[in-house]
This record gives structure tokens, C-alpha cells and sequence, in this order.
């Protein structure tokens, strides 16, 4: 024989069947604030990447089209524009993006990558709990062409699905915290081009924080053309190296970053005088000229990337 439970008159609930309760309320889905750089030159892909971002569920997106020297026109309803007057560079760009959208977490996409599943986004806003700070996915081509080791930012690139701490991002697609991309310093303006991904990767270590390369989540690349046959990318390639080291390392271990990927550099392209050439007027450039000043890491900062794998000397 069972008892009935006596209600309680001024809980209007307890009057209503169980299974007739309401549902409790969801959690509120994350804001994400979308950066997408273009010049315009990729209309395409940019349509593309746009249809991809606007697919995505389990997130709320803002997302903002900036033009580095370009009007974007063309746009959905649900997608702003930023026009920037003059191409100020892929980190200035996207910086200038990051003040032009709401939400916790940013996210940043080329106009010529797209993400092939309507929940990557809530997938890598899921994986920056704890002390993940910083989240690249793989990155592979739509057709199923071979892609690019350099697009897997660990020195060994064997296993490319296989998640893990990373000290460097392809820039392309990635997620973090507002507050982490703030407190990291932003993308360093002053590379215009190139390297920009290991400075902010570094900084998030410096912020305490871990930068995961999520192996198992996968956006979309076209294989392009390699940026090392022009001149101009391998003069800012060296340039850059040296600032990073005179900007973000202790001064005993500077010499021996830049030394590595000398002799890196030199290896890999001794039988092309031309890339050579190109390279060490970078190099030549960056201990010449002054980086903008950036506060060194800090030994401990140093030790935990040693024991994640990796000193900051390669």
C-alpha cells in the first residue's frame, strides 16, 4: 500500500503531473565572435566560408567580413562588413575584426578555408575548458589532395590526427577566450605577415594557459601554391624570426632561436641562391631594425613548454 506525498498549496508545480513538468532551462549557447579577413580576391571561397559559418549550430555567431583594402559587398543579411582604407596586414586585420564583434570567444577564419560539419565551432569552444587557452583543428584539403605538412604545427608530423600541446598555430582557423587573446597582447601588427601564429601561440603558454592542437576536429583548405617561391615571403620569414626572438625570449636563449633556424633555412635551401639571398636580407633586417617592444617570457613560462615538448629554441 503506498502513501500519497501531501502537496504543498503555494508550490503551483505540485499540482502538475510528473511528466507534464516543464523541461529546465537550457544553458544559453556560447557567443562566438567571427573575424573572417579577405582582399576580395577569393569571392568563391569567401561565399563558401561564409555558408559554412552560417550553418553552424549549438553557437551564436556575430560575425564580421573585414576588407584589408577592400569594400565587401555582396554580403548576407546576417554578416557585417568592416572596409579597411589600405591593406594593413593579416595581424592588423584580423585586430581590427576583434573590436567590431560581441562574444566571450573569438574565432577566426580565412576567406579561403570553410568548415566542413555544421558543429566545428562548438566544437572547439568545448575543448577551451580547464587550461586550454588557444585550440587549432586539423587542417585538410576538400578534394582529398595531400595537405601541406606545415598546416600540422608540431615538429613531428606523423599521426596529424592525433590531438596534443602545440607551440605555434596555422593561423587559418582558430578559437580562444577574449580575455586570453587580451591578456596575450592580440596578433603582433608590426609582422604584417608571417610567423604571427607562434607570437600569440607563445604568449597564451605565457598567459598560463595550454594551445591544443585538436586533431580530431577538421576544417577545410584548399593546397595553394607554395608562399616560399616568392622573395617577399622569405624576407619576412627571416625578419620576423629574429623579431620573435628579440621581442618575446630571455636574451641567453635569442642567439641560439635565431641559430637554429638559420642553419634550418640553410638546409633547407642551399642549391637556391635566390631564396637565400632573399632570406638573410630578412635576417640582416631584423637585428638592424627595432621590434616593437614585447615583454620576454618568463623561465617558468619556458619550463612548462620544455616539459609540454618543446623548448623555445626551434
Amino acid at each position: 500500500m503506498t502513501t500519497e506525498q501531501p502537496t504543498d498549496p503555494t508550490d503551483p508545480t505540485s499540482r502538475i503531473a510528473p511528466g507534464d513538468r516543464p523541461a529546465p532551462p537550457r544553458a544559453p549557447q556560447p557567443r562566438v565572435g567571427v573575424v573572417v579577413l579577405t582582399q576580395g580576391k577569393r569571392p568563391g571561397r569567401l561565399d563558401a566560408a561564409l555558408a559554412s559559418l552560417r550553418a553552424q549550430r549549438g553557437v551564436r555567431l556575430d560575425v564580421v567580413v573585414v576588407g584589408n583594402g577592400w569594400q565587401p559587398h555582396g554580403l548576407p543579411p546576417d554578416v557585417r562588413a568592416l572596409a579597411l582604407a589600405d591593406n594593413v596586414g593579416i595581424p592588423a586585420g584580423r585586430n581590427a575584426g576583434v573590436d567590431a564583434v560581441t562574444g566571450e570567444v573569438l574565432f577566426f577564419l580565412d576567406d579561403d578555408a570553410s568548415l566542413p560539419t555544421d558543429d566545428v565551432v562548438a566544437q572547439l569552444v568545448a575543448l577551451l575548458a580547464g587550461d586550454v587557452g588557444l585550440v587549432q583543428p586539423r587542417v585538410l584539403d576538400p578534394d582529398g589532395r595531400p595537405a601541406p605538412r606545415r598546416w600540422v604545427p608540431r615538429i613531428r608530423k606523423q599521426a596529424p590526427d592525433r590531438p596534443g600541446p602545440v607551440f605555434s598555430v596555422w593561423e587559418g582557423a582558430v578559437a580562444l577566450p577574449r580575455a586570453v587573446f587580451e591578456a596575450a597582447g592580440r596578433w603582433p601588427e608590426a609582422f604584417f605577415y608571417a610567423h604571427e601564429g607562434i607570437e600569440l601561440a607563445w604568449r597564451v603558454w605565457e598567459a598560463d594557459r595550454v594551445v591544443w592542437y585538436a586533431g580530431d576536429v577538421v576544417v577545410h583548405h584548399g593546397a595553394h601554391a607554395q608562399e616560399s617561391r616568392h622573395p617577399y615571403h622569405h624576407r619576412l620569414n627571416a625578419r620576423n624570426r629574429v623579431w620573435l626572438a628579440r621581442r618575446n625570449l630571455p636574451a641567453v636563449l635569442r642567439p641560439v632561436y635565431v641559430a637554429s633556424w638559420t642553419a634550418i633555412q640553410v638546409l633547407r635551401t642551399w642549391r637556391r641562391p635566390v631564396v637565400l639571398r632573399a632570406w638573410f636580407a630578412g635576417w640582416w633586417e631584423g637585428w638592424r631594425t627595432a621590434p616593437p617592444p614585447q615583454r620576454p617570457l618568463r623561465w617558468r613560462t619556458v619550463a612548462r613548454m620544455t616539459r609540454h615538448g618543446r623548448p623555445p629554441v626551434v
